[in-house]
């Protein structure tokens, strides 16, 4: 081999080296988007007339998180924690949240720390930390018996939810446009990188949903551009039965609009299958 080209070599081998050591140290921001499409809470439910009540939380470890609690209509059939994803803040969230209020349900929605007007840095361990207050809230300040809780998980949300009914027995835990892990999705974003090496973050959503001891509803759409439906069988094929599966059409972040009538349909036909009935009020 000439001269030039062990130089050549060499300065790739270097080079791939810097890359590696940029997706090692840097791989908190390849995950979080906390800015993205900004910080700032610039919607709330009061913009499509939806009362709610600002909740403040404080986790296990000292961190106040933001949120909001809408109540149902009437008598609420169930509560939802509602974790949403890697990106933008519950100001980006409140269609969801429409939807979920229409079909009879409560629900709690908090910024992970470091996401909106929540104090602290994201990172895995943190938003555990983040979803167990809310699940302490629930039960422990508001009473709210766990069968009648879904834990609700968009995107990251999802290995936010399933995790944490890995460790709870919620009413049924609801995941949408779930990963199987992100060791898993990294591997076929960075096919040329050794990401299952450098993976300093697992979120491992169809290791946890196996452990959850509830009715599973996924959702997932063939059209998804970020996460493959094949992530989504998997998630499906690991969960305990009872469990549904519910195919929709649209992209990763518009599914759940684009298929909006299917989308509500497979929500009530899971519930009105496997979560309790709102109790009865007195006379």
């Amino acid at each position: 081999m000439s001269d030039s080209l062990l130089i050549l070599a060499g300065v790739l081998l270097l080079a791939y080296g810097a890359v590696l050591l940029v997706v090692y140290f840097g791989q908190s921001r390849l995950l979080y988007f906390p800015d993205t499409p900004s910080r700032e809470v610039e919607r709330t439910p009061a913009a499509i007339r939806l009362d709610f009540e600002p909740v403040s939380l404080t986790t296990g470890d000292g961190v106040v998180l933001d949120g909001w609690f809408v109540p149902a209509p009437g008598a609420e059939r169930g509560v939802v924690a509602f974790f949403h994803g890697n990106a933008g803040n519950i100001g980006h969230r409140v269609d969801t949240l429409r939807i979920l209020n229409e079909l009879g349900l409560a629900t709690l929605i908090v910024d992970y720390r470091g996401y909106g007007r929540s104090g602290g840095r994201p990172s895995e361990a943190g938003t555990y930390r983040d979803a167990e207050a809310v699940w302490h809230h629930l039960v422990a300040e508001r009473d709210i018996s766990p069968e009648r809780i879904v834990l609700f998980g968009r995107s990251l949300g999802a290995a936010v939810a399933a995790e944490l009914a890995s460790r709870h027995q919620p009413g049924a835990l609801v995941l949408e446009s779930a990963f199987t892990s992100v060791p898993d999705l990294a591997a076929r974003i960075y096919p040329f990188l050794p990401v299952r090496w450098l993976a300093r973050f697992r979120y491992p959503t169809a290791e946890a949903v196996a452990q959850a001891a509830c009715p599973v509803l996924v959702i997932h759409s063939p059209d998804d551009e970020v996460i493959p439906i094949e992530h989504g069988r998997t998630v499906f094929e690991r969960a305990r039965s009872p469990k549904r599966f519910l195919e929709i059409e649209g992209g990763h972040n518009t599914a759940f609009l684009e298929s909006e009538r299917t989308y509500m349909e497979g929500w009530e036909a899971f519930l009105a299958a496997h979560l309790l009935a709102a109790p009865e009020t007195a006379p």
